[in-house]
């Protein structure tokens, strides 16, 4: 495969960077991934303007200007002849002196690669994390490069046999999962976490928020806990990897199903076709 690094399109076992940059060594950047489709790459400025959101605030200027940055992905998914898979971009601060300061760390860095897509995945079975993050944390609006609380997560619910792990705030609330949004139904309503929870504004999150809207199905955003969902009528995670993937237990209790999910999954295909 061949990676997009700095401008040139190396062999994946030539795309490295020093040991010095600072995404390496600090978690001194973000990144997005965003899905494929026969060769077309869905939502794309939503996803680049998260990646500028998140670039903004960490003052760390794109080396490149946005339309650049689509015709180099565009040529990147034409030289692997890919079609259907993920898209990665990864924007680094680059290369600085030692120390958290970022004067004379001038020169960013971004990287952009592929990968498979993953489809056809059962029911999901997720655990409550014991992980902790902060509500309304300014930092989850965006994908910074230091995820080590969702790696915490993970490691709880790979421990646990589990696909995924929810990280509840510091408000005890559910934020969302380690890599996905929450969704679940409640009296034929579609809810989800606001994003003062610290929920990722994910933009499949909103996009099935708008499929919500065509399909007729009310949709509120609101705080839950855990204990809740047992109790709900369905549950689901989203995000650009998993698409929309139903949720069959919760700390070993199993939930109730409902047919939701299946009709979104359905509309978001139709989506991302109609797309192309």
């Amino acid at each position: 495969m061949l990676v997009f690094l700095n401008g040139n399109f190396v062999p994946e076992e030539q795309a490295v960077v020093s040991v010095f940059d600072r995404s390496f060594s600090l978690g001194d950047g973000l990144f997005e991934a965003l899905p494929v489709y026969g060769g077309e790459m869905l939502l794309w400025r939503k996803h680049l303007e998260r990646l500028q959101t998140g670039a903004n605030v960490l003052k760390i200027k794109l080396p490149f200007a946005p339309e650049e940055i689509r015709q180099f992905a565009e040529r990147l998914l034409r030289e692997n002849q890919a079609s259907d898979c993920i898209l990665r971009i990864h924007l680094s601060r680059g290369i600085g002196p030692r120390g958290y300061s970022i004067k004379g760390a001038d020169s960013p860095a971004l990287v952009m690669s592929l990968h498979p897509a993953v489809k056809g995945l059962a029911a999901a079975k997720i655990i409550t994390s014991s992980v902790r993050i902060l509500a309304d944390d300014p930092i989850t609006r965006f994908k910074a490069c230091n995820k080590l609380p969702q790696i915490l997560a993970r490691i709880e619910a790979d421990e646990q046999g589990a696909d995924e792990a929810l990280l509840l705030n510091s408000n005890g609330e559910i934020a969302e999962a380690t890599s996905a949004n929450l969704f679940w139904m409640e009296n034929e309503t579609v809810c989800t976490p606001p994003l003062l929870s610290s929920a990722l504004p994910g933009v499949t999150r909103g996009l099935v928020l708008e499929l919500c809207e065509s399909l007729k199905i009310q949709t509120v955003e609101k705080n839950v806990t855990p204990q809740l969902l047992p109790r709900v009528d369905g549950v689901f995670l989203t995000s650009v990897a998993i698409e929309i993937r139903e949720v069959s237990h919760l700390d070993g209790y199993e939930l109730r199903r409902s047919p939701v999910p299946q009709r979104l999954q359905e509309a978001y295909l139709s989506y991302a076709k109609a797309a192309n």
